[in-house]
């Protein structure tokens, strides 16, 4: 399993541990029943506090994404295709408004937001 720190972003490490883990969940990277690394292996190989793993671990725990028995370490939760697919709307979600902040600021139209959105969607089909 391969996370990548960076110290140039605002986002908090225990997100960016966080969002990696569940992306490479969603992506099939990491598929249920995978065991990830301890909390202490992972701190040491990031070079971070294990109390930040310890969060990343606790919020991904708390959104269903991995399990973690006592004695047996930490595994890949079973989750059903609607899970994921909520999970991944969430996430474009976010990234809409920030898009329509942006142009809220910037003075671009709704109409012209929807043709940049519109153009970008069909580029992929």
């Amino acid at each position: 399993m391969e996370i990548i720190i960076s110290s140039n972003t605002s986002k908090p490490i225990y997100e960016q541990i966080t969002s990696q883990i569940k992306a490479q969940i969603m992506n099939g990277t990491l598929r249920t029943g995978d065991s990830i690394p301890s909390m202490r292996s992972l701190a040491k190989s990031l070079h971070v506090s294990v109390i930040t793993v310890q969060r990343a671990y606790e919020e991904l725990q708390r959104d269903g994404f991995i399990e973690t028995t006592v004695g047996r370490g930490s595994f890949v939760a079973a989750q059903n295709q609607s899970f994921y697919q909520e999970e991944q709307q969430r996430q474009a979600e976010e990234h809409l408004l920030a898009a329509v902040e942006i142009a809220r600021t910037s003075g671009i139209s709704l109409s012209k937001l929807v043709e940049l959105l519109t153009m970008f969607y069909q580029e992929e089909e």
